[in-house]
C-alpha cells in the first residue's frame, strides 16, 4: 500500500505524464518488493536485528528528503512548482527502496517458515507492480489539482508515509 500511495503521488505531481512513467513506477516498486523478501530470506537471521532496528529510520529519511524537497519546491514556486519535470531513475530507486525495506524483514521470517520462496516473492512483486501501475494512473486522473497544490500534497504524502513507516518500525503504531 505504501508503493501504491507513492505511485498515486507521483502520478498526481508528474508533469507530462506518460504510460512509460507508470510502467517504470510499477517495475521499480514491483521489482524491489520481489527482491527484498528474497534477500531477507537468504540472509536469514544474520541481519534481521539490524534491518529491524535501522530500516524504519532509513525509509523515513529517504521519503522525508524526497517529500521535503517536493514540498519546498512547490512552496517556493521553483521550477518544479507546476509538477515534477522528470521522474528520474534515481528518484524511483530511492522511493522503491524506501517503501520495500520492511519487506526485507518479512523475508527473514520466510526463512523460518515452510514457504515456497520464489512463488511468494513473485506474487508480492507482481501484485505491487499492478497496484503501483494503477496508482500512477489514479493519481494522473484526479481532476482540477494545480501543479503547485499537487506538489504540496505529494510532498506531505511522502513525508507522511515516511513518518508512518518510522512509527510502525519503532512500535508506536501497528
Amino acid at each position: 500500500m505504501d508503493a501504491f500511495a507513492v505511485a498515486v503521488t507521483n502520478g498526481l505531481t508528474l508533469k507530462n505524464f506518460k504510460l512509460s512513467h507508470a510502467l517504470w513506477m510499477g517495475l521499480y516498486f514491483g521489482f524491489f518488493q520481489f527482491l527484498m523478501p528474497l534477500v531477507g530470506c537468504l540472509l536469514g537471521s544474520t541481519v534481521s536485528g539490524y534491518v529491524s532496528a535501522v530500516g524504519p529510520y532509513i525509509s523515513f529519511a529517504l521519503l522525508a528528503f524526497i517529500g521535503g524537497k517536493m514540498l519546498l519546491d512547490s512552496l517556493r514556486g521553483g521550477e518544479d512548482a507546476a509538477g515534477m519535470l522528470t521522474l528520474s531513475h534515481l528518484r524511483l530507486l530511492t522511493m522503491a527502496v524506501a517503501t520495500s525495506i520492511d519487506a526485507l524483514a518479512v523475508g527473514v521470517s520466510f526463512a523460518f517458515m515452510d514457504v515456497r520462496l520464489l512463488p511468494a516473492c513473485a506474487l508480492i512483486g507482481c501484485t505491487t507492480f499492478v497496484i503501483s501501475l494503477a496508482g500512477a494512473f489514479l493519481g494522473r486522473a484526479i481532476p482540477n489539482v494545480s501543479g503547485r497544490r499537487a506538489g504540496i500534497a505529494g510532498g506531505l504524502v511522502l513525508i507522511g508515509i515516511g513518518v508512518k513507516l518510522l512509527l510502525e518500525g519503532i512500535g508506536i503504531i501497528g
